[in-house]
């Protein structure tokens, strides 16, 4: 069991305001593990994060993001509570962070609960044929395919990814700092990414049969 101290208390009091000895209690309940710790309060109701959740974010800003000489755009909406925030440095440099990711990492959705049942009925059969091809036995899949739905879900969703920036936290761990940091719920709404030539069927060159057609002329 890692030691609390004075320090690692503190600073876990700054990240979410919640009372001294909350934040002593949840890093003794988690092992001194400082993100379990704020999932800890969070789960309590007891950190800023949490008690920002529920209430109403309509104010915020839509921002761009364009990257490799203009192959991939982003337009990503986060919402905060307050203009005020909106327009705060901090609240900025997330947006700017949280677009640049999904740049970086092409995320389809936004959360899991986005995700169409067709869509993970598809991938479970994806999965499923997989599976047997594989020779696995019929009586275990089910349970190989829940464990690899959850992975999946987690690797196509923006809040359950690793941020680009920090591996070490994931997205929703991000935002939920900013939620302790700013003091108002601040929620990641929708984005769209664009890659440049995505969806088109590009036209593959035969070089070898250019240069047979040539010599026939």
């Amino acid at each position: 069991m890692s030691q609390v101290t004075a320090n690692s208390v503190k600073e876990l009091r700054e990240r979410t305001s919640a009372g001294m000895m909350d934040c002593k209690k949840a890093l003794e309940e988690t092992s001194g593990d400082f993100e379990k710790a704020i999932e800890w309060l969070r789960a309590k109701g007891l950190s800023r994060a949490a008690k920002a959740a529920g209430r109403v974010a309509a104010e915020g800003t839509v921002s761009s993001y364009i990257h490799a000489g203009g192959r991939i755009g982003v337009l990503v909406e986060i919402n905060s509570e307050t203009d005020f925030v909106a327009r705060n440095e901090e609240f900025q440099k997330f947006v700017g962070d949280v677009a640049m990711h999904i740049a970086a990492m092409g995320p389809k959705y936004v959360s899991q609960d986005e995700i169409e049942a067709v869509a993970i009925q598809k991938e479970k059969d994806v999965l499923r044929a997989k599976a047997l091809e594989e020779g696995k036995k019929a009586e275990f899949i089910d349970k190989i395919l829940d464990g690899q739905i959850k992975k999946w879900a987690a690797e196509i969703c923006l809040l359950d990814q690793k941020f680009v920036k920090n591996p070490d936290k994931t997205v929703k761990e991000y935002q939920s700092e900013m939620v302790a940091k700013i003091g108002e719920n601040i929620v990641i709404r929708r984005f769209v990414r664009y890659e440049l030539g995505e969806g088109i069927e590009k036209r593959k060159h035969d070089f070898a049969a250019e240069v047979a057609e040539q010599t026939k002329k």
